[in-house]
Order: C-alpha cells, then sequence, then structure tokens
C-alpha cells in the first residue's frame, strides 16, 4: 500500500517514544543491538491505520521491523540521560566496539589534542564514517597521527539527539565505501513544541573536575496541524582542569622505585636532565658570537654547576658530577584533565511544502575550547632549524658566552661598548682572557614560562532538503550540506630560536635566579603562536525509491542515488618559518570533488527469509575509482529465533595528509634506547634488563617519524562479513550474538619497517655506520636529526631524533570478534519494572600481516603508533540495571575493560613476539609489570519525577571510587595511565546533580 510523504513524516515526528519502546529503550552504555523481533512488539498505529516506519541505518528503506541484516546498535536520548552521559564523545565511548585508535580529550599532547574521535573494531578513525541525521560533516583540520581524517566529536551537539544509531559493518551504499570499520549516525530531534531546559552542576570529591552544563530548547508550531514547525536549542558545559600533582602517587610521576620498578624522572640522580635549575659545564665555543655554536671534545668538564643552587625547594642531592636541585616535572607541571568548554547555538525549521513534500532547514554553531597545561619548554643538545642535521659534534647544545655585550651582536669584539663579563656564565672570570674555552653548555627548563596550548575549534554546518513522493509507489529525497571547521591553535611558551640568541648574547635572561625576570623579557623570549586551520565541504545527496511488487514475505523495494560532494583542507605549519624549538612543522594541504552512485534492493523473498542488496560506485578527482557491493541476509525460521549475515567489500582513498605533495609530518613515539646503547653510555646490565646508569641520556625520549605526502598511493581496500543470531525465548528476554571479521589490505602506513630502522641504527658502532644500516632498511628510509653528543660520553653514539619513513602501500591486517547482548525486562508488579542490559564485545584477532611476519595486537598495547598507544583490549563490556519505580528510578552502569599486555610488536623487528620478555617497560622484573590490570568502574543515577513538568537527579561517577590501573609503558605524556580506557579512574568519584524542566 502506498504511503504519502505527509503521512511519513507525520510518523516519524512521533516516533522517539515508540521506537524506543520497540528496541527496549537500549541504554548507552549497553549500547545494545535490538534483539527483540523474534517476538515482534506491535508498533503504535498511525492515523490511516499503517504501523509506524523508521529509516534505519544501513538501509534507505523505511521499515516498521527494525532488525537489518545488520547488526545495529542503539541510543536513545533517555538512556543516555540515565547514564549520566553529557556528551557526544563519552556516548560512543561507552559502546565496546570502539576500540584501538580511539581519541579522547583526555590525550593532550598529540596531534589530535583537544579533538574526540571514534574507532570502530580498531580499524582507525579514519575508517570509521560519522553522520549527522545520515549525512556528512566535515572533518578537523588537524589529522590524527599526521594522517587520518575524521570527524570531531566535541562539536556535535548533544541536547538535540534523539538517539545514536552504529552500523557496526561496512556501509557500501547510502552513505560511503570509506565505512570500513562502521558508522556512526546521529539522529537530532526532528520537532519540538513548547520549551524544556535543564541545568547541571558538580565537582570531583577532590574539589576539582568541576562541572558546569546547561541546555535551553524553544519550539513553536504543530506540524501535523499547522504544517511547520520552527524550534531553537543553546548549550553551554564546562569541564574544570585536574592536575596530575592532585591525584597522587603514580599518576604524578615516573618514579616507580617504591612499587619495585624504575626512576624515569632521573631527577635526583642527574646533572643533565632538563629542569628549572640551570645546569652549565665548560666547553669550547666556536663562533663567540653564536651561542649554538658549542663543540665537544678537549677542553670539556666533567663536573657541573648548578646556577642558583640556594632556590632549591625541594631539596638538593649529589654526584660525582656535582650537586643538583631536586624536581618531578610530572607531579609539578602535567595535568590529567584539561579545561574545556564547549556551547553550541543549533536551529531547525521544518515545513509542509505540499501534501506530498517536505522541506527542512537547519543550521548549527559550536565552539569547542580546550586548555592544555604541559612541561614548559628546554634546552639541552637542541637542535636549531638550519643546523647539520647529522653531525652531532658539530652543534651539541646551547651554549653561556664567556661575553655579553648590550647589543648582542660582535661581543667577541673587545671593543664593543658595554661588553662585560657573563653574570649567568660561573666560568667567565677564569676564562676572561681564553673565551672560547670558557663557555657553559647549558642545560634548562624554563620552568617560570608557563607552557601549554589553547584550542579554539568553531563548526559551522548548513543543512536543507525536500522529501516528497508522487503517484506509482515512487519517493524521493535531496539533501545539501555545507560544513566549515575552522580550528585555532594557541601556543604558550615555547623558545624563539632568534630571541633565544639574543637574550643570550645580551644577558637579559637570568638563568641564575629565574624569577627575576621579568614579564616583557619572558614575552620576548617565548611569544605565542597561533596557527589557523580548516576544513569545509560541501555535498548533495539524492536519491529515489521504489516499491517493485509484493512478494511472499513483503515489499520488494529499490533505491538508486547519487552524490557529489567537494572537500577542502588547509592545515597550516605552525613552524612554517622554523623559528621556534619544539613546535611542530606538520601541514596538510589539498581539495578535491567525489561523486557517488549507489543502489539498494531489499527482497522479503518470503515470510523467513529477507535479502538485502546493495553497491556503490565512488570517484575521486585525483584518479581513484571503486565499485563497493554489499549483500545482506535475514532468516527467521521461528519467531523466538532470528539468524542474520552480511558480506561487504569497500575503500578508504588516501588522505590529503597521505597523498599531498605539500604535506608533510614528524609524529613522535615514546622509545626507551636498548641496553646495548645505554651500557655504551653509562647504563648497568641488570638481569633481563638494565638500568640508566644515572645518565639522563639512557631515559626514554621522543623519537620521530618524518614522513612527506606520496601522490603514488593507492586506496585502502576491505572485505569484512559478519554473522549472528537473534533470540528471545520469551517476551521479556532477548539475546543476540555476532561475529565480524574484517579484512583491511593495501594499508597506509608510514614507515612499516620504523622498528627494523630503529633497531639497525642502535645497533650501529658510529654515526656513518647507523646512517647505513638505516638507509639499507628500504627506500625512502634515512637518518633526518640526530640529538647532541652525551656530554657524559661524547664519543659514543648519539641518539636519533628523527627517521624519514615513506608512506606506502603495505601489509593488510585481519580483525575478527564477537559482539554480545542481552536484555531483559522484567515487570515485577503494576508500578515497578526491572530493566537489565548487558553488552560485551571480545576480539579474537587483529593481526597485521607484513613481510616479516605477523604482528599481533589483541590484548595488547599495539599498535604502539597509533593515537597515544592505549591498545586493544581483548574484551570490553557494559552492564546497566535498572529500577523504575512509581516516579522515581534508580541505574546502575558499570563499565569493564579487560587486562592488556604492555607489549607491542609494531615496536619490534621479526619475529615477533607477544612473551612478557618484550615488555615496552624494562624494568628489572619483567614479569612484575607486563600486565595492566583489568578495570571495571560503575555509575550511579538516582531520578525523581516530581511532576509531568520538573525532574530531579543526582549522579555519582564512578562510585566505588576505582582507581586506574598503573600502565607503565604508556606514553610518557601520560605516565603510567592509559587515558582511553581508564580515564574514569583518573578522575575518581564525582557527584553531580541537575533538574530538567518542560512546559
Amino acid at each position: 500500500m502506498q504511503s504519502s510523504t505527509r503521512s511519513h513524516f507525520a510518523r516519524l515526528s512521533r516516533s522517539a517514544a515508540p521506537f524506543a519502546l520497540a528496541l527496549g529503550s537500549i541504554a548507552p552504555a549497553m549500547a545494545q543491538t535490538a534483539p527483540q523481533v523474534p517476538v515482534a512488539q506491535d508498533a503504535p498505529a498511525a492515523d490511516d491505520g499503517a504501523q509506524d516506519q523508521i529509516v534505519v541505518t544501513g538501509s534507505r528503506f523505511r521499515r516498521a521491523d527494525t532488525e537489518t541484516p545488520s547488526p545495529v546498535t542503539v541510543l536513545t536520548a533517555d538512556t543516555l540521560d540515565k547514564a549520566g552521559i553529557t556528551t557526544i564523545a563519552d556516548a560512543i565511548r561507552s559502546i565496546s566496539a570502539d576500540s584501538a585508535g580511539s581519541i579522547g580529550t583526555g590525550f593532550q599532547t598529540g596531534f589530535s589534542a583537544g579533538g574526540s574521535a571514534v574507532s570502530l573494531r580498531g580499524l582507525g578513525v579514519s575508517s570509521t564514517l560519522v553522520l549527522i541525521d545520515g549525512l556528512r560533516s566535515t572533518n578537523f583540520p588537524i589529522n590524527d597521527d599526521g594522517h587520518n581524517a575524521y570527524v570531531d566529536l566535541n562539536s556535535i551537539p548533544f541536547s538535540l539527539v534523539d538517539r545514536v544509531e552504529v552500523l557496526k559493518d561496512g556501509a557500501s551504499s547510502s552513505y560511503g565505501a570509506d565505512a570500513i570499520g562502521g558508522v556512526v549516525n546521529i539522529i537530532l530531534k526532528k520537532q519540538f513544541t513548547g520549551l524544556e531546559g535543564s541545568i547541571e552542576g558538580g565537582a570531583a570529591e577532590k574539589g576539582d573536575a568541576g562541572h558546569l552544563r546547561a541546555e535551553l530548547t524553544a519550539g513553536y508550531g504543530d506540524y501535523e496541524a499547522q504544517g511547520f514547525n520552527i524550534y531553537i536549542n543553546g548549550e553551554y558545559q564546562r569541564d574544570g582542569r585536574v592536575l596530575s600533582h592532585d591525584r597522587g602517587f603514580p599518576y604524578n610521576t615516573r618514579d616507580l622505585l617504591a612499587i619495585g620498578g624504575n626512576d624515569g624522572n632521573a631527577d635526583d640522580s642527574s646533572l643533565t636532565q632538563n629542569v628549572p635549575t640551570a645546569y652549565v659545564g665548560r666547553v669550547r665555543q666556536n663562533d663567540l658570537n653564536n651561542p649554538l655554536s658549542g663543540a665537544t671534545g678537549s677542553p670539556q668538564t666533567s663536573q657541573y654547576t648548578a646556577l642558583g643552587l640556594a632556590n632549591c625547594s625541594r631539596g638538593t642531592f649529589t654526584v660525582a658530577a656535582g650537586t643538583g636541585c631536586k624536581y618531578d616535572l610530572t607531579d609539578m607541571y602535567r595535568q590529567l584533565q584539561p579545561l574545556q568548554e564547549r556551547y553550541s547555538v543549533n536551529g531547525r525549521v521544518s515545513y509542509r511544502v505540499a501534501d506530498n513534500i517536505e522541506g527542512y532547514v537547519t543550521g548549527s554553531y559550536s565552539r569547542s575550547y580546550v586548555s592544555i597545561h604541559g612541561i614548559p619548554s628546554a634546552i639541552r643538545q637542541t637542535q636549531p632549524f638550519g643546523a647539520s642535521p647529522l653531525t652531532a659534534s658539530s652543534n651539541p647544545g646551547i651554549v653561556l658566552p664567556v661575553y655579553i655585550c648590550p647589543t648582542g651582536n660582535n661581543c667577541a669584539n673587545a671593543a664593543t661598548p658595554g661588553r662585560t663579563l657573563n653574570p649567568n656564565n660561573p666560568y667567565a672570570s677564569a676564562f676572561a682572557n681564553d673565551p672560547s674555552n670558557g663557555a657553559a653548555r647549558i642545560y634548562y627548563l624554563f620552568g617560570d614560562i608557563p607552557a601549554g596550548s589553547e584550542r579554539n575549534n568553531e563548526v559551522y554546518r548548513a543543512a536543507a532538503g525536500l522529501h516528497g513522493s508522487f503517484e506509482g509507489g515512487w519517493d524521493w529525497s535531496i539533501d545539501g550540506v555545507y560544513a566549515r571547521d575552522n580550528l585555532s591553535i594557541t601556543q604558550h611558551g615555547l623558545i624563539n630560536i632568534a630571541a633565544l640568541r639574543t637574550a643570550i648574547n645580551t644577558g637579559s635572561y637570568n638563568f641564575v635566579n629565574p624569577s627575576l625576570n621579568t614579564a616583557a623579557v619572558r614575552n620576548a623570549l617565548s611569544p605565542d603562536k597561533t596557527t589557523p586551520s580548516y576544513s569545509q565541504m560541501y555535498s548533495l545527496d539524492a536519491s529515489i525509491t521504489k516499491a517493485l511488487a509484493e512478494l511472499p514475505g513483503g515489499t520488494l523495494q529499490f533505491a538508486v542515488g547519487g552524490q557529489v560532494r567537494r572537500e577542502k583542507l588547509e592545515n597550516n605549519n605552525q613552524n612554517a618559518a622554523l623559528d621556534t624549538y619544539g613546535l611542530t612543522t606538520a601541514s596538510a594541504f589539498g581539495e578535491h570533488t567525489v561523486s557517488a552512485g549507489y543502489f539498494e534492493l531489499d527482497a522479503p523473498i518470503l515470510n523467513v527469509l529477507d535479502v538485502n542488496a546493495s553497491g556503490r560506485y565512488d570517484h575521486y578527482s585525483e584518479g581513484f575509482s571503486h565499485f563497493s557491493p554489499k549483500v545482506g541476509v535475514k532468516f527467521t525460521p521461528i519467531k523466538q529465533i532470528a539468524l542474520r549475515g552480511t558480506y561487504s567489500q569497500g575503500f578508504r582513498a588516501p588522505t590529503f595528509a597521505e597523498s599531498g605533495p605539500r604535506s608533510q609530518y614528524a609524529g613522535f613515539v615514546t622509545t626507551t634506547p636498548p641496553c646495548a646503547f645505554q651500557i655504551a653510555h653509562g647504563g648497568v646490565a641488570s638481569g633481563t634488563g638494565c638500568t640508566t646508569g644515572g645518565n639522563a641520556y639512557n631515559l626514554p625520549y621522543s623519537l620521530g617519524r618524518g614522513v612527506a605526502g606520496n601522490p603514488d598511493l593507492e586506496p585502502e581496500t576491505s572485505r569484512s562479513f559478519t554473522a549472528g543470531t537473534i533470540l528471545q525465548p520469551v517476551s521479556w528476554l532477548s539475546f543476540t550474538a555476532d561475529y565480524y571479521n574484517v579484512k583491511k589490505s593495501k594499508l597506509i602506513i608510514a614507515g612499516p619497517d620504523i622498528g627494523k630502522a630503529v633497531s639497525a641504527y642502535f645497533g650501529a658502532a658510529n654515526l656513518a655506520a647507523a646512517q647505513a644500516a638505516v638507509a639499507a632498511v628500504g627506500p625512502g628510509y634515512s637518518v633526518n636529526t640526530v640529538d647532541g653528543a652525551d656530554p657524559l660520553f661524547p664519543n659514543a653514539l648519539p641518539r636519533v631524533l628523527i627517521i624519514n619513513v615513506p608512506y606506502v602501500n603495505a601489509n593488510y591486517a585481519i580483525t575478527s570478534g564477537i559482539d554480545l547482548a542481552a536484555t531483559a525486562n522484567i515487570q515485577i508488579s503494576p508500578g515497578i519494572k526491572f530493566t537489565s542490559r548487558i553488552e560485551a564485545t571480545h576480539t579474537f584477532q587483529y593481526d597485521l600481516h607484513t613481510t616479516t611476519g605477523v604482528q599481533k595486537y589483541a590484548g595488547t598495547l599495539g599498535p604502539y603508533d597509533l593515537s597515544s598507544g592505549n591498545g586493544t583490549p581483548n574484551w570490553r563490556g557494559n552492564w546497566q540495571n535498572t529500577l523504575d519505580f512509581g516516579n522515581f528510578s534508580l541505574s546502575l552502569t558499570s563499565y569493564y575493560v579487560g587486562r592488556i599486555k604492555e607489549v607491542s610488536t609494531d615496536q619490534q623487528t621479526a619475529p615477533f613476539t607477544t612473551d612478557c620478555s618484550a615488555s615496552l617497560y624494562r624494568s628489572t622484573d619483567l614479569n612484575k609489570f607486563c600486565y595492566v590490570n583489568s578495570f571495571i568502574s560503575n555509575d550511579l543515577n538516582a531520578t525523581v519525577r516530581v511532576n509531568d513538568g520538573f525532574t530531579f537527579y543526582v549522579n555519582v561517577k564512578n562510585v566505588l571510587d576505582a582507581r586506574a590501573p598503573i600502565a607503565p609503558a604508556a606514553y610518557s605524556s601520560a605516565p603510567n595511565f592509559l587515558t582511553t580506557w581508564h580515564y574514569a579512574g583518573l578522575i575518581g568519584r564525582q557527584f553531580r546533580a541537575g533538574a530538567n524542566f518542560r512546559f
């Protein structure tokens, strides 16, 4: 029977409540794939007697049966509220299918600091498609890990969410073949009348992490009676900062000696660590006018002098090389949670153009602000840009000269007016007549200059569309979208190279007592660096559907459609002038046009058998083209059991960062020098590992991979299949199980043999041999930059700072696992209802197949090079229990993450192993720190409905105050913890209270 578009829209406007009922009000934490179809629940009838119908993500067709052949997880607005979730990022992260590569706001030092993204099946953020009302948006202007594109979840309004649907297999037809891992479709409210709002506040038990949230929506117009509806919405949220110091051990230090680990700070044993007290040792200066021209070799002293030793606030220590001040930089400067502030304004107009044509216009503006504190900038063996990168002895560090002069120029000339001995150089007097041999090489951290960044991300988005029908059973739709993401990053505390030279040569900066430096001196030395970048997208989608015939199982439906979109990215180089130490030089540029055509056929061949087939052809203006098919089957032999399965192919074109000829970046990963290298630099063999020997040169450090865009890259391709069952043996109990298997080929990888290159470098006897060994790894591999010589062992091999690696299509990855979910709805009495929902994902395998062997990631910290190295848990699960009695509701939501082994095969050379002997944390007892323990946190929510217009609630997050398990192998920027999986255990117990009202 043909239905008019008007009745479709009327039913859609009323669909939230029956849809929630049909799905059993699936909880966000439980993220259940709706399993109730085998025992179908009656949907409320529309005016014409037809069942309410909706479009479920993954198909173009309206249907009363919400179970498609593809597994779909649904998160409803009601259950999001009951779980105390207030952001899209937190909602999606609660889904157990979100895995390796997921980005949380707690990750503060990478390319995507301040952004948030989802990585379904662990296949990467660039293989997970995020939609708003089934339409694309523009990507975050900075690519994760320098090359993976994604939509920033922080930019999507939360208060308008009607539901979130997560398609957990490929979507080759409707949305794009690049959705290899799956699709997240955020569906917003279509109409609203009246006035509704809420306000919420709270804080952590320790008094920080202040939380404030407010939202207000006003709407007018009875769409059914008047033919139009208009609403406007605003929301605001602010989450306060949490300092590492305020959570104590082990989250505020890298020193784990107290529990049998290593002292990763080395501040109490080394005088060459970067700390707020300047340490100097006498060396030669080749150019008396250039403080960047210090040189190793004789004369050089093994004794170091601490400038301003009397200013130590945490005590001192004494070693053979001299006396120094005690510090713990993580405790002093790091933070666990940045300051975050978000607000947005959103509006929608829905209107009936004619009885068979409906239209809408939406517009939104959102701003996400993140303020991040970091460890201040340092000068050590700092390589200035433009210096010879491959000669460690030619430029081993920055020195304080014997003489200074007011102009900062020609200080080597005794006739220069105002030239005086340098008060910052303790050797100046003794070498007044021999200034070339009296320079003081300096190791120093600018503790008086606050460091960090502020990131403002503004997203503008507008969409409009017309949907209609005409005689003969035809339905059509046209939708257009424009979106632009403006990102501005302001960096604080970074040192300008020219200003540092001037400050040293004039003596304007006081290294002896930094507290005496004026604001003008600090600002001159470290001016703020603001860099704008943006991305934008124009898109036009059109489709038409037709009811072709009646089959024994229902209506045969056909859809055909097309899309054209224009995308552009300008991710500007923050250090284009190469004038600032420690500032990234990453950049990406590009624009293209993508056109696509697709079809879908749904054939209910029998009452018990439904077959869905679709295909999509995509063409990119760069020359990439690909056809991606998909087929799905659902078989329901009896109403208590349904079987389903899908097979699909997909492809992902290279991002602008990966293929753009002007794109380049250097990504950094925490690396520990091998024992042989450490021993050559004073380390000591100890059991199966080694200790640093008190030499800061042996500590874990950031090793960069330098890579440029490769226009010759090919797209990644994929094949995936799912197979599952839906069981409902009784009306109040349902269960689903879905197996998935995805193979992703022609992976776009930056330096697949980076582990081999690093090992080749450190295994060489000298710098020349190291260069040759790295180059021998393969085309595109070379040593880019080496550290300055070790001041304690100047003749030993220096550390490598950046290795050039190529972007290539190499290898393939296979991931497989199973999603499990169950729901019990028990009506205890007429006024009491108990609902229990549990969901879990078990990852069987996540294997990267390389030319030298198979790298296994499941259950480990691999892939460590990906998005802060939080790993791939074997198990993730959620369990929500809700008791509704009268006007009261009580919910307990539990989150589980399985234990993770602290090894990562992508940091090894073949043969690869996941044995504890390969632990990334090299302690004397490798087994003691081989695993990151499993973690469970619980959130409690209580709601009281005072009347139809007012509700009060209290939420306690991490109600049992579970502490995050220690993870010593985590990135040094997040010492001893994993931000993606254990964030609740870092912040601790939090209390929130709020109220909702509606008129």
